[in-house]
């Protein structure tokens, strides 16, 4: 593989007196998909959020395109080129659709020119067109989900960290979703998916990692893990 983009190095974090993370280490490359996975509490949320700089790592190393930014603010890790849609959407109910997904062009100016990045958002989510003048709590579940990667697609990322993007959504709208995530892959984006459920990976997805009480037990590829009973312990399923 070539240089990461990412690499998470021995991660620790603590909340209070709690140790949630215990030397997790991952690596997502260029145009990459890599899905961690876990059950809820294992830790998977807080190390996207230690990337993103909401929580400052006890020890370990994060590098992007080889610049460490473990302890960096937020805002300043993303205007690096991360963006980040969290597990609850964080949708600005006080705006509108269009609002939601223009601020993210306001917030980060540089990249491409504004009006491009918000023509991109609609093309990859065409079904949130149509809302643009919605409040942007009065949609559904799983478009609020697409709206929140649409916004964090109009920072115009090269890495996005996707929260559960899948959960509690209604399998009706799974696969308009996975399609338009699909979509941004093959715009050569690289994306790394935190989920609970090893159904939702994405069939495209390269690399897995299992994580579980704040430790990464297994690396290697979906397929892999689905015949790894002890994985599947953790994760749930049948092994194939």
């Amino acid at each position: 593989m070539s240089e990461p983009l990412l690499r998470v190095a021995g991660l620790r974090v603590a909340i209070e007196a709690s140790e949630i993370l215990r030397g997790v280490s991952l690596e997502v490359g260029p145009g990459e998909t890599v899905c961690v996975v876990g059950r809820n509490g294992s830790g998977k949320t807080t190390t996207l959020r230690t990337i993103m700089g909401y929580r400052r790592p006890t020890a370990g190393a994060i590098t992007f395109k080889g610049e460490a930014i473990a302890g960096l603010p937020t805002h300043a890790i993303a205007a690096r080129g991360l963006g980040f849609s969290p597990e609850d959407s964080g949708i600005f109910a006080d705006l509108t659709v269009a609002e939601n997904i223009e601020i993210a062009t306001w917030t980060q100016p540089r990249g491409r020119p504004a009006a491009e990045r918000i023509a991109l958002a609609y093309e990859i989510f065409p079904r949130l067109k149509g809302y643009a003048a919605r409040g942007g709590t009065e949609i559904s579940g799983g478009e609020r989900k697409m709206l929140s990667i649409a916004r964090a697609l109009a920072l115009d990322p090269e890495l996005l960290l996707l929260d559960e993007p899948f959960e509690g959504l209604s399998p009706a709208i799974i696969p308009a979703l996975a399609e338009s995530l699909a979509a941004i892959t093959r715009l050569g984006m690289s994306l790394v998916i935190a989920e609970s459920n090893i159904h939702h990976v994405p069939a495209w997805t390269r690399r897995l990692y299992v994580i579980e009480r704040g430790e990464v037990i297994f690396a290697g590829t979906p397929d892999d893990a689905r015949r790894d009973a002890a994985v599947l312990r953790v994760i749930g399923g049948k092994a194939s």
